[in-house]
């Protein structure tokens, strides 16, 4: 396999010294106009590239942030995008390690401290919050998506958010919501708070049952809720669940939202999809994106109280919800 071009083989083509293409790639003051275009010339023909793992290493700072996201999860993904967007407009490169059933969280984030990035952006961590304030000793680390004490939190208003589903569905004459409840996933106690809290305001039946974060985790709902009569209105942790739930009830014969009324969370690009056409309470990821990159750029440099952003949620109706047909 061909070796990788080093400093010493452009500067033996360009006729310069190693310290002068040195000063070349670095774009440092030194060499002449004419000495630089002979030296990039030389890097061209060669395929010379600056190794910018090398660069860090000689420098203290690296001017890297590291994500930790779990893979799948839609909404997550937009973040990252939103987070890409945030880093670059403050001078940022972005370090990403996932998730995954064989990759744990501690592993991701082990990963990125071993590239030495500055700050830590964790994407609906699970992590134990003693381990969230621990890693804030390192570095700063800046929790998205989930309540946690002792670091830096940006988040969604889940329990407005959640508030806003049942306002919703009530106010289109349901009388009793069904929810499938997210369990310990980030922000799932706060969204149970939200729905309990405004299906009591609003006078309607409550009932939870077990769902989860995943398509799988809804589908598994809804066979278990066909076993009885199904309720006419049904609020789901997150997009995902709502859509597993969806897929079982339609092979069932079930129609949404005729026969049931069908509310999400986050907003995800499949909600939009016309055939989901999918009510949800959708969160701001670039906003959540922004303020998180930012508040991680702002503790690098400094060592100011931890702060608890909050984002405001806003429902989003489309056509899976629907008034209940009252029977004669």
């Amino acid at each position: 396999m061909r070796d990788r071009p080093t400093l010493h083989d452009v500067a033996a083509r360009a006729g310069v010294s190693r310290a002068l293409v040195s000063i070349v790639m670095r774009e440092a003051p030194g060499a002449s106009d004419a000495t630089r275009e002979r030296v990039r010339q030389a890097a061209n023909e060669l395929g010379y590239r600056p190794d910018p793992r090398a660069r860090m290493l000689r420098s203290q700072r690296t001017n890297l942030l590291g994500v930790v996201f779990t893979a799948g999860q839609e909404f997550h993904a937009g973040l990252v995008d939103g987070v890409y967007r945030a880093a670059e407009q403050r001078g940022y490169d972005v370090l990403l390690s996932c998730v995954t059933p064989h990759h744990d969280e501690r592993k991701a984030v082990r990963t990125l401290l071993d590239d030495r990035v500055e700050a830590l952006v964790l994407i609906g961590p699970e992590l134990p919050t003693r381990e969230l304030v621990e890693l804030d000793t390192r570095l700063p680390v800046v929790a998205v998506a989930r309540k946690a004490r002792g670091v830096d939190v940006v988040r969604n208003n889940d329990v407005f958010g959640a508030g806003l589903a049942v306002e919703h569905l009530a106010g289109l004459g349901h009388t009793a919501i069904t929810y499938l409840d997210g369990g310990r996933a980030p922000g799932a106690a706060e969204r149970r708070k939200g729905y309990r809290t405004a299906a009591s305001a609003a006078g309607v039946g409550a009932t939870i049952v077990n769902g989860g974060s995943t398509e799988r985790a809804g589908a598994a709902a809804a066979t278990a809720l066909l076993e009885s009569p199904l309720p006419t209105a049904v609020f789901a942790f997150n997009d995902r669940c709502a859509l597993g739930f969806i897929d079982v009830a339609i092979r069932a014969g079930v129609r949404v939202p005729h026969d049931v009324s069908v509310v999400g969370f986050d907003d995800s690009p499949l909600a939009g999809l016309t055939h989901v056409d999918l009510t949800t309470v959708g969160q701001d990821s670039a906003q959540l994106a922004d303020l998180a990159v930012g508040r991680a750029v702002e503790r690098i440099d400094s060592t100011d109280a931890r702060v608890d952003l909050v984002c405001e949620p806003k429902l989003v109706i489309r056509g899976s919800t629907a008034a209940p047909i009252l029977m004669p």
